[in-house]
């Protein structure tokens, strides 16, 4: 486990006057100070117009209009620009080997209606990445975690800075993409764990300690793209699986619960690596995927996000899917 910092988050609604000189957001691995009244203002503003933004969402979703709500986060005084070039670190990917492509076999058995992989023990603990575009580490690191568990019986925190310092092919806290991390922990024949080589937020030179190997794979199979059957089917044999979304959207920044959906999601511009965990339907019939993301445990529903399922690849999420082979 990477160390934590302390967040010093006092949501705006309850701004205190002693903010004129300054104003501090510390989020993990990071604080910004602001300091003077035109900073503070500029912030201020912002801020407010997204609170609109999410009183406004919220008062139509209390009218049936949307699926979920809203709720103020540690990106409120950011634009939406602004977090994506913090946050959003996928690339995508200019070439794709068709000989990794996964082809499930839906004739043996029919799939479960739903799965959830942290009730299986299948699942770490939600990470934060901080001012990094790093999230394809944590989506990679998932997945690693996620086949320890299925073929060894151990869940073991791994290391995504690992993965930040050392895949070549990538560009660290610049972004990058999960087949290439996990081609480095094929070639590489391992990775650390997390306790061994810790989250640090940003690039460093590589540091990777063959004795402190913690797991490793053969490979990697990618789920044909857009196709959802094929990765509903992944992530019930298989287990966890990387995925990348469209998170360009305010309503996915200030997620709060529900089945998220936005028509404004593009579906072949996915600029944000999660992990897909599980999958299941709501008692009104919404199918969902349970997401889990590395924005921390205040983001959404506990660092997570039901998104829509079965919905026409919403948001992407079936556009750049991957899973290791261990």
């Amino acid at each position: 486990m990477y160390h934590q910092l302390v967040v010093c988050i006092q949501f705006w609604n309850h701004w205190p006057t002693s903010f004129s000189i300054t104003y501090c957001l510390c989020q993990v691995f990071t604080c910004v100070l602001y300091g003077g009244q035109d900073d503070e203002s500029i912030r201020r503003a912002i801020w407010e117009k997204n609170m609109l933004f999410i009183e406004a969402h919220n008062r139509e979703y209390e009218l049936g209009i949307h699926t979920y709500n809203l709720g103020m986060n540690h990106f409120g005084d950011m634009t939406l620009e602004e977090v994506a070039e913090k946050v959003m670190g996928l690339q995508m990917p200019m070439y794709r080997d068709l000989t990794n492509t996964y082809v499930p076999d839906d004739t043996v058995e029919k799939l479960p209606k739903s799965i959830d992989y942290r009730k299986l023990g299948y699942v770490t603990s939600v990470k934060n990445q901080g001012s990094c575009g790093s999230c394809w580490a944590f989506s990679s690191v998932g997945a690693l975690e996620g086949q320890l568990k299925k073929t060894k019986g151990q869940l073991v925190d791994l290391s995504p800075q690992n993965l930040v310092d050392c895949v070549t092919d990538n560009d660290g806290c610049g972004g990058g993409y999960m087949t290439n991390a996990f081609r480095y922990v094929r070639d590489n024949q391992g990775i650390d764990s997390e306790e061994s080589y810790p989250y640090a937020g940003m690039d460093q030179q590589c540091a990777y300690n063959r004795s402190a190997r913690a797991a490793s794979c053969k490979g990697y199979k990618e789920i044909p793209q857009g196709n959802e059957r094929a990765l509903t089917t992944a992530v019930a044999k298989v287990g966890p699986v990387s995925v990348g979304i469209d998170a360009m959207q305010s309503t996915f920044l200030y997620y709060k619960s529900g089945v998220y959906y936005d028509p404004n999601c593009n579906k072949d511009d996915v600029n944000h690596a999660v992990l897909a965990v599980g999958y299941g339907v709501t008692p009104k019939g919404k199918k969902y995927w349970i997401v889990k993301n590395s924005w921390g445990e205040d983001w959404g529903k506990k660092g997570y996000v039901l998104m829509a399922r079965n919905h026409n690849n919403a948001c992407g999420i079936a556009s750049l899917a991957s899973f290791p082979v261990m």
